[in-house]
């Protein structure tokens, strides 16, 4: 079984990333370099052999194309013309596969992808090829930060499947690394010279003095940071204690408020009517009983004519009247004799 694997330089990766920062579409091209096969053997008496092979894929070079999607057609075509303008001065054994960077993608091969990568096999004659996937994203909304992913696929029977990448100048590098030591040498002019000059550069520890002032820098700017910290964190408590205090008083104001406003309505009286209530009630019994106000009827010279039902009810109204009146003449005759005392009274009604 073998486990394919591919190792990338960080320089090139580097420049395919600036490559594909600064470009303002998507970008592919072919991937340059050479592929080798290691086989290992485990022989042992309890168990039969064990074969490993190991494949590798060193990527020393890519090849970008001028324009997108000019490399093959809409249908998943390579076009040779475009192929074999791309390696001019290349070999076409070199090529070990083909990349393409996407922004804001998955880290999948698309259908179209696949398509390509099997008609590309096809044209280079080559089954082992590799596709490299670089997908970019902005972490800051200001473009001052980028974050780049990337994986490579192969295909094993008819199957895409991940293969790990490996970037061989890429890693972690301690304080030591940066510090070299002299090289031996027995002359006693060398010698006399270090020895003289040793302590303006070296430590009594054999350090660099410049490494250990750096790293006193960065302590006392740690201790200054946490102080600033603290001092941040104890300001926000006492704003925060302030806030309370303060809608804890707009509360309390709110309901002295409203209380205030609740006396007042109690203790003030209430307001007159200002409208004259006697001549409202008059001017309602007597438009009120207008046949003329109550008909429905119009004639042809768009006047309104009583109906029966409101002129039955007026005649009613005629006959109860007379004795309205009648009672209200007697009450007036009975008060003039009271008051005045005349003989001979004037029947007004």
């Amino acid at each position: 079984m073998s486990e394919p694997s591919v190792r990338i330089s960080g320089t090139v990766l580097a420049s395919l990333m600036f490559q594909h920062v600064n470009n303002d579409s998507d970008v592919e091209g072919l991937v340059l370099g050479e592929s080798s096969f290691h086989e290992q053997v485990t022989i042992s008496d309890s168990q039969s052999d064990h074969i490993h092979i190991e494949e590798i894929y060193n990527i020393q070079k890519h090849v970008a194309c001028l324009k997108l999607n000019t490399l093959y057609s809409s249908s998943g075509e390579v076009n040779l013309d475009v192929l074999q303008e791309m390696l001019a001065d290349n070999k076409q054994d070199s090529v070990i596969g083909w990349y393409r960077q996407r922004r804001h993608s998955e880290q999948r091969m698309t259908f179209r992808e696949k398509l390509v990568h099997d008609k590309l096999k096809s044209a280079l004659k080559n089954p082992h090829m590799i596709f490299l996937l670089l997908t970019s994203s902005r972490v800051t909304p200001t473009d001052s930060t980028h974050r780049m992913e990337y994986s490579a696929f192969t295909s094993r029977s008819r199957r895409f499947v991940n293969i790990p990448v490996l970037v061989t100048n890429l890693g972690l590098l301690e304080q030591q690394g940066y510090w070299k030591m002299s090289a031996p040498c027995s002359a006693s002019g060398y010698s006399l010279t270090m020895n003289k000059h040793r302590s303006r550069f070296f430590s009594p520890s054999g350090l660099l003095k410049e490494v250990d002032e750096m790293n006193k820098m960065n302590d006392s700017l740690q201790v200054e940071l946490q102080k600033a910290c603290r001092e941040v964190e104890e300001s926000e408590r006492e704003v925060e204690a302030l806030q309370l205090e303060v809608s804890a008083l707009r509360k309390s104001l709110r309901e002295k408020q409203q209380s205030s406003a609740e006396k007042v309505a109690e203790t003030s009286s209430p307001v007159e009517p200002r409208n004259n209530q006697l001549l409202l009630k008059a001017v309602r019994a007597l438009l009120g009983s207008c046949p003329l106000l109550l008909t429905q009827r119009l004639s042809l010279q768009a006047f309104p004519v009583p109906s029966k039902d409101t002129m039955a009810a007026d005649s009613d109204r005629e006959q109860e009247q007379p004795a309205l009146l009648q009672d209200g003449c007697g009450t007036k005759q009975k008060g003039a004799l009271q008051g005045r005392g005349r003989k001979r009274r004037r029947n007004n009604c």
